[in-house]
């Protein structure tokens, strides 16, 4: 694949994690509206602990995707610099069809295995 469709596919994946972080942040904001003035016990209102877990999911979905931000931010640095595609951590050419699936991949997959 080459440079221009990597690039592509990336900016791809940052517009995609931009707008999910939006709605997300929007979403939560939202939940956390319809909770605010309201002094009812989360452990004792069944609504009350749906609105938290709903919370709680939507945040940790925030975290995850402005770590997939971050992450295609680094591989857009490493297209730049002409590392794009290799391991971090083994130095051995990622696989083609993992980078489509996954074009932020900064680890071949026996290496993503390990941790």
């Amino acid at each position: 694949m080459d440079e221009t469709t990597m690039r592509d596919l990336l900016e791809d994946e940052r517009a995609e994690a931009q707008a999910l972080i939006a709605r997300l942040t929007q979403g939560i904001d939202e939940i956390s509206a319809a909770r605010e003035g309201d002094n009812s016990d989360d452990e004792h209102d069944p609504e009350g602990a749906t609105l938290a877990f709903e919370r709680s999911q939507a945040a940790t979905l925030l975290e995850q995707t402005k770590d997939r931000l971050g992450a295609v931010a680094e591989a857009l640095t490493r297209l730049d610099e002409g590392t794009y595609g290799i391991c971090s951590v083994c130095g051995t050419t990622i696989a083609e069809a993992r980078l489509k699936a996954r074009p932020y991949a900064a680890k071949c997959v026996d290496c993503a295995s390990r941790g």
